[in-house]
């Protein structure tokens, strides 16, 4: 296999530092062992997050999320683990990381952490709603 999974996360910068933007993407195929079992966990990690000066590149992360494939984690451990190595590789204004783990003895998990830089804050949010356009009002 010319590929194999490893632990670094590689970056590229920011193409445009100036604007904070949302970088939304969905990763359905995390796994990982349960600590106790032995046994596969399977997650949709969710990761969203408005760069600073470095944006995460794709193939790295693909590689890194595989690296846990055969490792033992807790949820809660692995989800803050990711976070706080692509926080490390990233230095992000805010990030984001969503785990929704499939159910295990009857229970779905969901872990939810965040990071947001010392003297960020986010944009208000605009709401377009009920908003109306010359296409919309037309008799």
């Amino acid at each position: 296999m010319a590929t194999q999974p490893n632990k670094k996360l590689e970056t590229f910068p920011n193409p445009t530092p100036r604007r904070d933007y949302h970088i939304h993407m969905e990763i359905p195929e995390f796994t990982c062992l349960c600590p106790k079992t032995g046994q596969p966990d399977f997650a949709t990690l969710i990761l969203d997050y408005i760069a600073d000066q470095q944006c995460v590149e794709l193939k790295s992360l693909k590689l890194y999320i595989w690296s846990f494939r055969n490792e033992g984690h807790f949820h809660e451990d692995v989800t803050n683990r990711i976070l706080d190595d692509l926080i490390a590789a990233t230095q992000p204004r805010f990030m984001r990381l969503t785990a929704k783990f499939y159910v295990r003895g009857g229970i779905f998990t969901n872990v939810v952490a965040e990071h947001r830089k010392a003297g960020w804050h986010p944009q208000p949010e605009v709401d377009l709603t009920g908003f109306e356009t010359q296409s919309n009002v037309r008799n």
